[in-house]
């Protein structure tokens, strides 16, 4: 496919997200891959540049339409003009009122087609709660946005790959929310992921317990029997490689993960808390289920480090690239599967 542009949020104005992109698109060899595009200000991105330093030129182009995109340059979207105080590290109104206003109208460039796939930036859930942006994340927006029906919330690294059930629900509330249709529908969502988005043709998918050593038979809670099997019982049936109750603390400590193409967890931190802590830094999320394609990285906005030039850029960068390669997999998908000839054809070049 020719080369994608990429649109990209800055996340919170005193976060990290800005810093990580302009570190980012130092390296000119990113413009080889994609034309990215950059909705912010020239001021915001200004006042990163002059603070973080790089090895490498950061130049960019500044456009308020997608007629002049500068394909061999970083370019920046105009979302605001007016000046906007910037304050590294501390969590302000201001701070999240524009990166919402960066997500908006980089989410309409997206649907209305201008930009071919979207790599947020992290934003804080308690300064991005206003009348325009009233969800508890990124997931829950983008669902609504491109009216899915419903969408799965994927932490990966390569191989490695977690899905969850539930995802920022308080814990008091994850096992009133739990029900076996509600297991089936994200894990039939996060099968369609597999084979259309990473090319996996017949994915093999480990389902974690909930309660500990997944319940011990039903001597530390019953979920497992009443919810959690059934499920796995009728994506079987269907012709799914399901496997589990697995208790989790073994699952991962053993590194049984290895054996699967995702693992489902029941909940935020059961998932992402090993994810975190086995990844080389470099995970990408990605959000299963919408027409689009939307990735970031697998950090938050990281205040206690913003502006201090200690960020590192691997998740970011690599959310970039996820999103580049999602959507070539994707082309290629349903070029494959367009019609039987085609399909034949492509099997006996291969």
């Amino acid at each position: 496919m020719e080369k994608p542009i990429i649109g990209i949020t800055t996340g919170d104005l005193n976060g990290v997200g800005l810093e990580l992109i302009i570190k980012i698109f130092s390296d000119n060899r990113m413009l080889d891959l994609c034309t990215p595009v950059i909705f912010a200000s020239n001021k915001a991105i200004n006042f990163y540049r002059k603070l973080v330093p790089t090895d490498h030129q950061f130049n960019f182009a500044s456009t308020k339409s997608f007629e002049g995109l500068n394909p061999k340059q970083v370019n920046v979207f105009n979302c605001w003009e007016e000046e906007v105080a910037i304050a590294p590290g501390e969590l302000t109104a201001e701070g999240g009122k524009y990166a919402v206003r960066s997500l908006l109208v980089a989410a309409q460039c997206l649907k209305d087609g201008q930009i071919d796939a979207i790599v947020t930036a992290p934003i804080h859930k308690k300064n991005t709660q206003v009348p325009d942006f009233n969800y508890t994340g990124h997931t829950p927006f983008f669902k609504e946005k491109f009216e899915a029906k419903d969408v799965v919330m994927l932490l990966y690294n390569g191989d490695f790959r977690v899905g969850l059930v539930t995802e920022h629900i308080p814990v008091a509330d994850v096992a009133k929310t739990l029900t076996t249709d509600l297991i089936i529908r994200k894990t039939q969502i996060l099968k369609e992921a597999l084979i259309k988005d990473f090319g996996i043709a017949k994915p093999k998918i480990a389902f974690l317990g909930l309660n500990p050593h997944a319940g011990d038979d039903g001597l530390i809670g019953t979920e497992e029997q009443t919810v959690i099997k059934p499920a796995i019982d009728s994506l079987q049936n269907s012709g799914l490689l399901a496997f589990g109750p697995y208790s989790a603390d073994g699952f991962f400590a053993h590194h049984h993960y290895k054996q699967f193409d995702a693992v489902i967890a029941m909940y935020h931190d059961q998932g992402l808390i090993p994810f975190k802590s086995l990844n080389n830094g470099e995970g990408v999320n990605y959000t299963c289920g919408l027409p689009v394609v939307r990735t970031s990285p697998d950090h938050g906005t990281a205040f206690d480090i913003a502006g201090k030039n200690l960020a590192s850029p691997d998740s970011m960068r690599e959310a970039i690239y996820q999103a580049i390669d999602i959507l070539k997999q994707r082309a290629s998908y349903d070029t494959y599967t367009a019609n039987p000839l085609q399909r034949q054809r492509l099997a006996k070049e291969r």
